[in-house]
C-alpha cells in the first residue's frame, strides 16, 4: 500500500491509501513504495519473460515497508540559529544543501544512480553469458547483472505537503533538502526559493531545516 502517516485528529476517517494525503506530521517515504502506484506499490505477477516476472499495480496485494526513518530526519527537525548555520548543520551529522538519498552525506555532489535507497542499486537483471571470451558465463547461460535504477531522493508528505506528485498512473513525489531561512518563515512558506517549511513551526533568520520541494522528483526507471 502507498504510504500513510498519523493523521491529525480531525482525519480520523482518512487518509485513506487511494487518497492523496497530506496532514498529519511529516514524515519521509521511499520512492520505491511510497507513492500510489509506484514500482513497488501493491504488485502482483502477471508474467514471466527470461525467467524474470513482469508485475503490474494490484491495490488488492498490499505491501509494506513505505516509510522510512532516520536520527534527526525530517522536515519537523530544526537546526539552532546561529551565525554560521553551515557549520550547525555539519555538527549535527549532515551538510549544507544535502538531498537525503540522492547526494552523498558529505557533500551536496549528486549520485548517479539510487545506491542510497536500495542495497546494489536495488535491481539486476537477467542475462545471456557470452562465453569464456566474454563474462565467463556460457553462451546462452542466463545470469544475473547490476542494473541500478536512476538516482532517487527520499520523499516526503505531511504538514501540508502532498504524498503523491505528478500525473498518474504511476506518481512521484516530493524529496527534501538542508536549507537555510534568510528571515521569519511560517510553517508552509518557502524557507529558499523551492523548499518549504514542513516543520510545523515558524522559523526564524538562520535557522535550517529539511525544505520540503515543490518539484516532483524523477520517475523510478
Amino acid at each position: 500500500m502507498p504510504a500513510v502517516n498519523m493523521p491529525t485528529p480531525a482525519q480520523t476517517v482518512g487518509p485513506t491509501p487511494s487518497g492523496n494525503p497530506s496532514n498529519g506530521q511529516f514524515v519521509h517515504m521511499n520512492p520505491f513504495s511510497g507513492p500510489k502506484n509506484s514500482p513497488f506499490d501493491a504488485r502482483t505477477i502477471t508474467s514471466w519473460v527470461n525467467q524474470t516476472p513482469v508485475y503490474a499495480n494490484d491495490p488488492n496485494n498490499l505491501s509494506t515497508g513505505q516509510l522510512v526513518t532516520g536520527i534527526a530526519f525530517g522536515a519537523n527537525h530544526i537546526f539552532p540559529a546561529t551565525l554560521i548555520p553551515v557549520q550547525i548543520i555539519k555538527d549535527a551529522g549532515f551538510n549544507d544543501n544535502y538531498t537525503p538519498g540522492s547526494t552523498f552525506p558529505s557533500n551536496d555532489t549528486e549520485a548517479t544512480d539510487s545506491r542510497f535507497v536500495a542495497i546494489g542499486g536495488g535491481r539486476t537483471t537477467l542475462v545471456n553469458g557470452t562465453g569464456a571470451n566474454g563474462n565467463g558465463t556460457p553462451a546462452g547461460t542466463l545470469y544475473p547483472s547490476t542494473n541500478m535504477y536512476n538516482v532517487q531522493p527520499l520523499l516526503g508528505f505531511g504538514q501540508g505537503g502532498a504524498r503523491d506528485a505528478g500525473a498518474g498512473p504511476a506518481f512521484t513525489g516530493f524529496p527534501t533538502k538542508t536549507v537555510t531561512a534568510a528571515g521569519a518563515v511560517a510553517n508552509g512558506a518557502a524557507i529558499e526559493a523551492g523548499f518549504v517549511n514542513r516543520s510545523g513551526v515558524a522559523m526564524v533568520a538562520t535557522q535550517s531545516a529539511f525544505g520540503s520541494s515543490t518539484t516532483a522528483s524523477l520517475a523510478v526507471a
